[in-house]
């Protein structure tokens, strides 16, 4: 039976068809489309967009260790052994395994030796980062560093400035950061987040990914307040809601290339869109998704969360409102 092209579908590499070969062959155990991607790669955004989604790939197979013992020397192979070993030590505290402490010192250790070998090179700061969430209880010293602004809390300030000077307002970066508050066994508090990304929404220029990062907290919001009891409530529709979605629109959508867009980025602004009631301009957004779609955040408007069929539904229904709304005004 042929597949429904009306169907959503989701893809890590979303448009980015380069990234999706390079993914197809690691998949098989081949790792030189790899090595070609990432030598042809000079942005930082999307060098360190394309080695997180390649270490996912990766970190269940033994493809980085096979290209590091036929290229000893290089930077790149070296990276991405720093994104596997960060990958496989939060799979394992997510599984609550054994070996987490092992491997998340095997993990810093990797990615102290990348940002030694790489000084330039942003993603071995955005992988400490990362491994800062394992640590809940804040007990290393360079995770509860004083904040940079009043209202924000002691956290792993150092790196993430080291991150933000390599490639400013990394887009990672500071989505571990906002990780990073909820797994604070001292905090996780939403108001902590949402000072978090207004400080760094507001720094923000225009382009960037990061005038997106309030849609996030809001859902989070949604999420624990079990937002879909109430569907029709005003969560979406405030003037707060309204603001950070057309923010988000007229400062980054309106200034980006899809294929260098998170598809996170994207379904969260068209989310954001069509929950607050701009039908025609989401339909702008889910028409530069295309085929594609993420489960999050749409399964939160669900009554199963974790059920990725129900999320699709709600998706399906919010892109067929807004295209038709589109179609109606003319544009």
């Amino acid at each position: 039976m042929a597949q429904d092209q009306n169907r959503p579908v989701y893809h890590p590499a979303g448009h980015d068809n380069e990234l999706r070969a390079a993914m197809q062959d690691l998949r098989t155990g081949r790792w030189l489309s790899m090595r070609n991607l990432l030598a042809s790669t000079s942005d930082w955004g999307l060098w360190t967009q394309r080695t997180q989604v390649l270490a996912a790939v990766a970190a269940g197979s033994d493809a980085v260790q096979a290209w590091r013992a036929e290229e000893p020397h290089s930077l790149a192979a070296t990276v991405m052994h720093c994104r596997i070993s960060v990958e496989r030590a939060l799979r394992a505290h997510r599984e609550q395994h054994q070996r987490t402490q092992d491997l998340w010192h095997e993990a810093w250790e990797a990615c102290r030796i990348a940002a030694h070998q790489g000084p330039d090179d942003p993603v071995p700061w955005v992988c400490l980062l990362a491994l800062a969430q394992l640590d809940e209880k804040q007990r290393l010293e360079e995770h509860r560093q004083i904040p940079p602004g009043p209202m924000l809390f002691r956290g792993p300030w150092g790196l993430l400035s080291e991150a933000h000077k390599r490639d400013p307002h990394n887009r990672e970066a500071y989505h571990r950061m906002l990780q990073f508050v909820y797994a604070r066994k001292s905090g996780g508090h939403l108001s902590e987040a949402v000072n978090f990304v207004q400080w760094a929404s507001s720094a923000a220029p225009t382009g960037s990914a990061l005038l997106a990062l309030p849609l996030y907290v809001r859902v989070e919001r949604y999420r624990r307040d079990n937002g879909h009891e109430r569907a029709l409530d005003l969560h979406w529709v405030t003037d707060d809601a309204t603001r950070e979605a057309t923010r988000a629109l007229d400062g980054w959508f309106d200034h980006v290339n899809p294929a260098l867009s998170s598809l996170l980025d994207l379904n969260h602004l068209a989310h954001a869109l069509w929950g607050s009631g701009q039908f025609a301009e989401a339909a702008r957004v889910f028409e530069t998704l295309g085929p594609y779609y993420t489960a999050p955040p749409w399964s939160y408007r669900t009554q199963s969360p974790g059920d990725a069929g129900l999320a699709e539904e709600v998706f399906l229904r919010a892109r067929g409102r807004c295209l038709a709304a589109a179609h109606e005004a003319g544009t």
